[in-house]
């Protein structure tokens, strides 16, 4: 985030901890900060965190971020496992 920046996070990604580690990555290298939300509990007990457990970790930027995290995040190809997939 910016220094200017006192704005509350806004959540761009949620995911596993792989994925919102690569996601974080991405942003970070393209000059965006970013944070990982409940990367201990989301990884450790997931339901907690979230219904189901899933999307349990989040990756966060600042508001005035949010348009480009997201235009880089659509970049990705993070493939969502098919059913049987381990």
């Amino acid at each position: 985030m910016n220094e200017t920046s006192h704005a509350e996070p806004v959540e761009v990604f949620s995911g596993n901890i792989i994925e919102c580690g690569y996601v974080k990555s991405l942003l970070e290298a393209n000059g965006i900060q970013a944070f990982i939300r409940d990367e201990y509990v989301g990884t450790i007990s997931p339901w907690v965190v979230s219904p189901g457990g899933v999307g349990s970790v989040k990756v966060q930027v600042a508001q005035n971020d949010v348009a480009q995290a997201n235009d880089l995040i659509r970049t990705l190809s993070i493939k969502e496992p098919e059913e049987g997939d381990l």
